[in-house]
């Protein structure tokens, strides 16, 4: 009997191991037949920023000029290329492209920084996996326009070509944000609020930095820290993405090293995302999580800097519970905030989402545990499309009702990850934008219409929302609470 139960298990074993060799190798396969790597996919950028490089690019006009040789490099390699008839107009790497950021009055790909000559606080700002500083810009000038200094910083790996983030490590990122936050503070002197501001992966490098600041006193400690879609927490699936990264290494399987490949019409983000990028995200929020277990006491962390975070209540990169659960149900109370942007409850879609957001809702808006404070945006009635804040603070259940005066487009179910940062009128992302003299492609007023599967992008790409409809809302919270308006004398 035993001998036959031995039998059995072994069995099944191997059938479970046999079934994950053969989904294994028809995945890589799917992966394999991508389409070709171009030069940009596979182009080595020897003048990027590197943690390795910390002793000799040690302050932030090394970093430009280390940036300055970057995109020179970049044009000199990819740019003048032999002429390709497939370099389409909407080709980002085409010189003189109607997407050719280089060709703009300024490259948002670039790091930036608005200065102000007496400061009543500084930013750092912190973009995306796969994005750029131009995330930021809206919200930079906002800032600025209320005396904050504000230093975008561009992400080691991201704006000049995909291959870059195939070869860039968490660690680069990590050091760069230490390099950024030294010269903010160096600039703002002791007297003066620091902040962070962090924009999905960009919120996990400010998470990550408050937290070292926190064990490493040579470091200066953010004042605040303002997280937009953070992605805190992701898939443990993720940690399959070193394991292809290896498999990528193969001879004649380099294109198993990219989750997709798609044309680079986009002058500000990747369209195609390296495996290696999913690998060092996952890699960075485990790190987040030691220092998180490392410091944390019977009721949370102590002390850390007070956050405001913007979340979609449906994001299919990072859900909201992850923001929860992983950081701030982790912290003890110090004015930290969650906003979340609910579903349009008027638009019809509940009966065709994937699950329901309502559970989530209730439970952040009933729960009286919760060290945080939540403000949920949302539709007056599930008749109206007009929107009000219902906002509960830290430990209570007491929830408050402030009308916004504003109201949700009659097309739009959701906001999205992508959607947060990007005001209506931006000139790529938005809707409201007046036409620009400069041509670019308006990605938010695109919508395809045909029929399906005959689009080299599928058509979901153009149906996700790239703007948040309630930008106003955001950026009023956000300038109000860092840059509050000088009190008149009477």
């Amino acid at each position: 009997m035993k001998r036959l139960a031995k039998h059995l298990l072994l069995a099944i074993v191997y059938a479970l191991l046999g079934s994950f060799v053969f989904a294994t190798a028809l995945y890589i396969k799917k992966l394999n037949a991508q389409p070709d790597l171009q030069p940009w996919h596979v182009v080595d950028l020897e003048e990027e920023f590197r943690a390795s490089r910390s002793d000799e690019i040690n302050d932030f006009d090394a970093y430009l000029a280390l940036e300055d040789r970057l995109f020179a490099e970049l044009q000199r390699k990819v740019y003048t290329e032999p002429e390709d008839p497939e370099r389409g107009v909407f080709n980002r790497f085409r010189s003189g492209s109607r997407s050719d950021p280089a060709g703009q009055p300024i490259n948002w790909n670039r790091s930036f920084e608005l200065r102000v000559e007496e400061p009543r606080a500084g930013f750092l700002m912190l973009h995306g996996l796969t994005d750029s500083p131009y995330s930021m810009r809206a919200l930079a000038e906002r800032l600025h326009a209320r005396g904050v200094w504000v230093l975008g910083l561009r992400v080691p790996g991201h704006g000049t070509a995909p291959a870059a983030l195939a070869d860039s490590s968490w660690k680069d990122f990590v050091a760069a944000t230490r390099l950024g936050a030294n010269h903010l503070h160096g600039v703002l002197g002791p007297d003066r609020p620091f902040y962070i501001a962090g924009y999905s992966n960009g919120a996990a490098l400010a998470v990550e930095y408050a937290l070292e600041a926190m064990e490493d006193d040579a470091l200066p400690q953010p004042d605040g820290l303002l997280l937009l879609s953070p992605a805190i927490g992701l898939s443990k699936l993720a940690a399959f993405a070193s394991v292809q990264a290896r498999v990528a290494r193969l001879p004649s399987f380099e294109k198993v090293g990219w989750t997709s490949i798609l044309p680079e019409f986009d002058p500000y983000k990747y369209n195609s995302f390296p495996v290696n990028a999913g690998d060092q995200i996952y890699r960075l929020t485990l790190m987040i999580g030691k220092r998180i277990l490392r410091l944390g006491g019977p009721a949370g962390v102590a002390d850390f800097p007070p956050t405001l975070a913007f979340q979609s209540l449906v994001d299919s990169t990072v859900p909201p519970t992850t923001i929860v659960q992983q950081l701030l149900a982790q912290l003890e109370p110090n004015g930290h905030e969650l906003v979340v942007f609910d579903v349009n409850r008027r638009a019809a879609a509940e009966d065709f989402l994937i699950s329901d957001p309502t559970l989530v809702e209730r439970h952040l808006l009933s729960n009286p545990e919760l060290p945080f404070a939540v403000t949920m945006v949302t539709n007056e009635s599930p008749d109206s499309l007009s929107v009000v804040a219902l906002r509960k603070p830290a430990r209570s259940n007491e929830v408050t009702r402030e009308p916004l005066g504003l109201s949700w487009p009659a097309n739009v179910f959701s906001l999205s990850h992508v959607a947060i940062p990007f005001a209506p009128d931006d000139p790529l992302y938005g809707v409201d934008a007046a036409e620009s003299e400069v041509p670019l492609l308006s990605l938010g007023r695109f919508e395809p219409r045909g029929e399906s599967g005959v689009l080299v992008v599928s058509a979901g790409y153009f149906a996700r929302l790239r703007h948040n409809p309630f930008f106003d809302y955001m950026a009023g919270r956000i300038v109000d609470t860092y840059a509050p308006a000088p009190i008149a004398s009477p």
